[in-house]
């Protein structure tokens, strides 16, 4: 298989980009996306070029460092799933493929498709943990949950922190980002009892971090390799007024 590639390429944060020509040759239809980009490393190595920066890491759907935005949409067309799981197999002999970082400006690029993600990692250390007594495994059943709760806890954990909804959005909101990492402790008795404090400091974080705020059309969740639900967003909102209520009483 032969593909074109325009690929944007970008030596630092401070220089301007450009979009890049090159041709993937002799490209297995069995080769995931990220191995395509591999084999035309290589070939721009061996011709003395600079080979295509970009982030990866577990290969297998699970990190979320593949941060690609492939023909205009974070991690390609297909549903569920991250770039890394992307097989070549899906294009055609001669297509043109085009590959851009997720643009946000809180994720400024690094270089090439390698972009800046550690405003969710800042987000995360204002208030996205639970503060408990380490040193000894607590006994599973020893706090009942209710399996609704549990359930929509546990897909809301799901989230990877790969950026996509972030990179989908018209506004560069984070807001599933945010709703889901704070859900997923908001829901257990566990994260009860630091649940407002956790809500204002991540929201206001976000917030402080440069990302736009939420017009409700559903980019986010459409691009999410986890298919975590918008719904996240709506508790996220109920749970930030409920905390702003009462800070604003105390």
């Amino acid at each position: 298989m032969n593909l074109t590639l325009k690929v944007w390429r970008q030596e630092g944060p401070t220089t301007t980009g450009h979009i890049e020509t090159h041709e993937a040759k002799d490209i297995p239809k069995e080769a995931s996306f990220l191995e395509m980009l591999d084999i035309v490393n290589e070939r721009i190595i061996t011709e003395g070029g600079e080979p295509i920066q970009f982030d990866h890491d577990c290969r297998e759907g699970i990190c979320g460092a593949c941060s690609l935005t492939i023909n205009g949409i974070p991690h390609s067309k297909d549903t569920g799933i991250t770039t890394c799981q992307v097989h070549m197999r899906r294009y055609r002999d001669g297509d043109t493929i085009w590959i851009e970082p997720f643009r946000a400006r809180a994720f400024p690029i690094v270089k090439d498709l390698v972009v800046d993600r550690t405003s969710f990692d800042r987000i995360i250390a204002s208030g996205g943990y639970i503060s408990v007594r380490t040193g000894s495994a607590p006994d599973a059943n020893a706090t009942p949950i209710e399996f609704e709760d549990a359930t929509d806890s546990f897909n809301s954990a799901a989230c990877i922190g790969c950026g996509a909804c972030v990179a989908a959005c018209k506004n560069a909101s984070a807001m599933l980002f945010v709703g889901a990492k704070a859900s997923h402790l908001n829901l257990l008795p566990q994260g009860a009892p630091e649940k407002d404090k956790r809500t204002l400091a991540m929201v206001r974080t976000m917030d402080d971090e440069g990302f736009g705020n939420c017009t409700n059309q559903y980019e986010c969740e459409a691009v999410c390799p986890k298919e975590i639900s918008a719904d996240v967003i709506a508790k996220l909102n109920r749970d930030y007024a409920a905390a702003a209520a009462r800070e604003a009483v105390d």
